[in-house]
């Protein structure tokens, strides 16, 4: 159905969703004649137009056209923009550049507002103003169209005197235009099939890069620029695009970063232009580039992550692989790069909410800070981690991970360290994480803490569709694919958890947490009454940097089922040198997870044949 909204446009719609192309007598247009083009649209109409018309007919009129006459329409002009049409108190412009029609709008409702400054709240002029960019149908003189829809209804989104656009207009004129955006996410528009992404500008202030008000805009910019086709064959240019768009896709659905779409990046291709004017033009904080290069059956891709501010490289690799099944690389390089690019990132911008001072934290610092203690794996620091993401939560309660992270640090309390696992802190930990769910269903890491939560509840059913749902929402990042593993050999289904835990492991071979990944593995291994293994993957979790005491209980366990004496004794020493009063009560309580009491026995048993008490 058409929209009807205070335009009274008529904008004819397919059912396939395009303008309905129909020519003067009505008949349909064989395609081939269909003329079409990309364009910046333009909508706006006067907010509260009948109120106004119906308390002061003449005078409504009068206003409108002087500020048609002196504002409106030399800006359309100055600006390159040719109105379609208008209805009374609406506007439907056409712009060849995007930057031009959001300069335009800017600069219309500055004036606006100025020239309003002296009117009475009730008699003022105020205009909303829509802006998008897509293809559209020419009709003569007229525009159809979805892209024409879609400005329509961001124009009915925009307050008075206030400016919606859609996401690919932010990211083609961020950077160019001297305003800050609000991100509001996602919308469902009416009678558009797909959601789509708006922001507001905000007219009050200037910003030198373009960033989202809200709290959550605080996350890091990448942009991915094209790799560099290094081969000498322009035949292989589809495969360094394909690369690109492919490690852009993955990124996206890491939700704690936000990625530059793939059209505002590939503006740079070829020009090589110094990263750090790049990252100022896009509005980036880190910068992803490489080249690939084709070598007989052989091919190499290379890959860098750039710190913007002051040009720091942070992270660099190379791949080389065999052309077997050139599809299959492409996936491997790509999940490996995207794995790898997130755990950078975030350290990064832990390390910038540490310079900060304290007194300018905002809810996005206080989540980095509170991830460092949360991390470091002591009961001190897993206190004040929930102190830290109390704080992000008062500061922006619709911070979805702030919520998810306190549930997790309150899981991990009461597993690693002394907090009480009774029930009421069980439900809290699960009501906890399902409010971050409710904030934000689409993002994988959430959804992997609500299943933790909820594998502690011992609601494994439940959990496991849990993570089998964040594996799917984003199939690159680690940590999902361990605690999917995890869920799986709880309920005693050893094998099916196996890959999973490679898969973990070859996604972040170098995570700081991958400690952990081992560990589980282990304890797994353990259950499943394969104690050699769960020795060997033990001992790995043992030598990363910043352990936990766990594997080496696992280790010791596993252990004392095998009686290796030369290596029994030195994990006993090691294990109570870190946590002086383990014994298998300890282990029961602390394991409470554990809801087979079977597992819970074979893991206390082979702690009582290693020596340690019950």
């Amino acid at each position: 159905m058409a929209y009807r909204g205070p335009y009274a446009f008529h904008v004819p719609i397919h059912p396939l969703g395009l303008g309905l192309d129909k020519g003067r007598e009505g008949l349909p247009v064989p395609p081939e004649h269909i003329e079409r083009k990309l364009a910046a649209i333009l909508a706006a109409d006067v907010s509260g137009y009948s109120r106004l018309m119906s308390s002061d007919e003449e005078g409504t009129l009068m206003r409108l056209k002087s500020h048609r006459r002196e504002l409106i329409d030399p800006k359309i002009t100055e600006h390159n923009g040719r109105i379609v049409k208008t209805t009374g108190d609406g506007l439907l412009v056409e712009f060849a550049s995007v930057v031009d029609a959001m300069r335009c709008a800017v600069e219309v409702q500055r004036g606006m507002a100025d020239r309003n400054s002296d009117v009475p709240t009730e008699k003022r002029i105020e205009f909303r103003v829509g802006i998008n960019v897509g293809d559209i149908i020419i009709d003569d003189d007229d525009i159809l169209g979805d892209g024409v829809n879609v400005a329509a209804r961001l124009e009915g989104l925009a307050d008075p005197g206030g400016i919606c656009v859609s996401g690919r207009v932010y990211e083609d004129t961020r950077g160019r235009i001297d305003i800050a955006f609000e991100d509001t996410g996602e919308q469902q528009l009416k009678n558009i099939a797909w959601p789509v992404r708006v922001f507001r500008a905000q007219l009050s202030g200037t910003a030198g890069v373009a960033r989202p008000a809200l709290a959550r805009s605080d996350k890091p910019y990448v942009a991915v620029l094209p790799f560099q086709n290094m081969s000498g064959d322009p035949e292989q240019e589809y495969f360094s695009d394909g690369i690109t768009e492919d490690i852009i896709t993955a990124l996206s659905k890491h939700r704690s970063l936000l990625v530059i779409a793939r059209n505002s990046t590939f503006a740079f291709k070829g020009q090589g232009i110094d990263i750090r004017l790049v990252g100022t033009k896009l509005g980036a904080d880190y910068i992803i580039e490489g080249g690939v290069r084709k070598m007989g059956e052989r091919i190499r891709i290379t890959a860098q992550l750039i710190e913007t501010e002051g040009g720091r490289h942070l992270w660099a690799e190379r791949y080389d692989r065999n052309l077997d099944d050139i599809f299959e690389v492409q996936d491997e390089i790509v999940a490996t790069i995207a794995a790898r690019i997130e755990p950078e990132v975030s350290t990064a911008e832990l390390r910038r909410a540490e310079k900060k001072p304290p007194a300018t934290l905002r809810a996005w610092d206080l989540l980095q800070l509170g991830k460092k203690h949360l991390y470091r794996s002591t009961a001190e620091d897993n206190l004040e981690a929930q102190r830290l993401f109390r704080h992000a939560i008062e500061l922006d309660p619709e911070l979805a991970e702030a919520h998810a992270y306190l549930s997790y640090a309150l899981v991990l309390g009461m597993t690693y360290f002394e907090a009480d696992p009774d029930d009421g802190r069980l439900h809290d930990v699960v009501a906890i994480a399902r409010q971050a769910v409710e904030l934000d269903d689409q993002d994988a890491l959430i959804r992997f803490i609500y299943g933790r939560a909820l594998v502690a509840r011992g609601a494994y059913a439940h959990a496991l569709s849990e993570l089998q749902t964040a594996v799917e929402l984003n199939p690159n990042l680690a940590v999902v694919h361990c605690g999917l593993a995890d869920a799986l050999a709880y309920e005693g289904r050893f094998a099916e958890a196996m890959p999973f835990f490679h898969k973990a492991i070859e996604l972040s071979p170098y995570d700081p947490q991958r400690w952990a990944f081992y560990s589980y593995r282990a304890l797994a291994h353990l259950l499943a009454r394969e104690f050699d293994q769960a020795v060997e993957w033990a001992n790995k979790a043992v030598l990363v940097p910043r352990c936990h005491y766990w594997p080496l209980a696992h280790r010791v366990s596993a252990l004392g089922y095998l009686q290796i004496g030369n290596e029994l004794a030195p994990a006993l020493n090691e294990l109570l040198q870190r946590k002086p009063h383990f014994s298998g009560g300890f282990a029961r309580r602390r394991l409470f997870y554990l809801k087979n009491p079977v597992d819970l026995d074979t893991y206390v048993e082979g702690l009582r044949r290693a020596g340690l008490p019950e």
